[in-house]
């Protein structure tokens, strides 16, 4: 993969693409450093470009072996000419949550890839000033800068909010660049959620580390104004489900855990995506009343949520085994059910409905005098024994009401 730097339009009359124009030594690679802090230093006098760069391929997508991603140089917001002291490498204090919140407020914006323009939030639509934005600078910088904000890790080290920049020496502008970490994707740590601005949009896709093109020359680095507390917020649902492996998938157990799933963790949790993280989620979802796909055994937001901030109901204990069950009593008969019958065999069929779970349908009672409701409740124990048609046509016979009672 190489990285293309734009040509500045002919044709525009800016102070920017003038002096863009005008001839400039090309740096050689042991004074690319020198020359990305003299681009530092020249974009406080620079004003913000029209917006410039290459169309979109066909299909408005990139391949993930030819990302095109030229950057500007350091600038302030909205491309302005003043610089804050915020801009010359202090490290304003933020959390891993609130980078994260920041890196996915663009993907879900589909923030369009530009060198030269700047987003509603002040900062430039290129890769290193997606990076400044997630970690809240107050100004976008250069993957050449973007490092004097943050501390060098080792690999094995990465967390969300951490990132990766790949310097080119020969062609600084044009071929380096620099993504968000959002957390391994397997146990072996070969792919991990990469976070990026790219064109023709921001984006999150799984990326094999290091990266598709020159994986041995980027370099992991922690900002250095991480405070401590780091918020939870929700990762996805895609974190989640039968061969993912990631620290969101442990941290969900041990919140599980914590609020009484013990009982389905033979061992762990650990950060492999298992049946156990399944049944204990499913069970804390059942605990707050839901059904059906609410309480499918996958945390979305509204689970997570919960857990993070310790509301909802725990997990109720193992129940106590049933007592044993008692001979059904009599059967009082068809003709006790139906449309203008009441009587006490009506109000004691409800009644049964609602313990075994059947009583959605009623509004208010159960009472004697039959109604809709008693029959759609009947309908609804018959189906969950798998009866269809006749059989299931909401007025108890002598098996529906055996079956009822035991």
């Amino acid at each position: 993969m190489e990285f293309t730097e734009i040509a500045p339009d002919a044709s525009c009359g800016c102070g920017d693409c003038a002096a863009r124009r005008s001839p400039r030594p090309r740096p050689t690679p042991h004074r690319a450093r020198r020359a990305a802090v003299l681009m530092a230093a020249v974009s406080t006098v620079l004003g913000a470009a029209a917006t410039a760069g290459a169309a979109p391929r066909a299909g408005g997508t990139s391949s993930p072996a030819d990302t095109d991603t030229p950057q500007g140089e350091v600038s302030p917001l909205f491309g302005g000419r003043t610089l804050t002291p915020h801009t010359r490498g202090a490290a304003a204090a933020t959390t891993r949550g609130e980078i994260m919140a920041r890196a996915q407020r663009w993907v879900d914006q589909q923030v369009p890839y530009s060198m030269s323009s700047y987003w509603s939030d002040g900062y430039r639509q290129d890769c290193s000033g997606y990076v400044s934005m997630a970690w809240g600078l107050g100004s976008s910088q250069t993957t050449w800068t973007l490092p004097d904000f943050a501390d060098r890790i080792a690999p094995a080290d990465l967390q969300p909010g951490d990132i990766l920049v790949y310097n080119n020496s020969d062609n600084p502008q044009g071929g380096s660049h620099t993504v968000l970490f959002g957390g391994w994707q397997d146990s072996a740590h070969t792919r991990y959620l990469a976070y990026e601005q790219t064109r023709p949009t921001t984006r999150r896709r799984a990326t094999p580390y290091a990266y598709w093109s020159h994986a041995d020359s980027y370099v992991p680095y922690r900002y250095r104004g991480l405070a401590a507390g780091t918020a939870d917020l929700f990762p996805g649902t895609d974190a989640f489900g039968p061969g993912r492996t990631n620290d969101y998938v442990k941290r969900l157990g041990e919140m599980l855990v914590q609020r009484g799933a013990a009982r389905f963790y033979g061992e762990g949790p650990d950060p492999s995506w298992g049946e156990a993280d399944r049944r204990a989620t499913e069970a804390f979802q059942r605990a707050q009343g839901w059904q059906g796909s609410e309480a499918d055994g996958y945390p979305g937001k509204d689970t997570w949520n919960l857990l993070v901030t310790g509301h909802g109901h725990d997990i109720p204990p193992t129940p106590a085994p049933p007592p044993p069950a008692s001979a059904a009593p009599p059967f009082p008969g068809t003709a006790a059910f139906g449309p203008g019958q009441s009587n006490d065999s009506v109000k004691q069929l409800g009644e049964q409905l609602v313990r075994k779970g059947f009583g959605r349908h009623y509004t208010e009672g159960p009472g004697p005098t039959w109604s809709e409701s008693d029959r759609l409740n009947v309908a609804d124990f018959q189906h969950s024994l798998g009866w269809q048609g006749t059989e299931a046509d909401g007025y108890p016979g002598p098996d529906t009401w055996r079956k009822l009672f035991t």
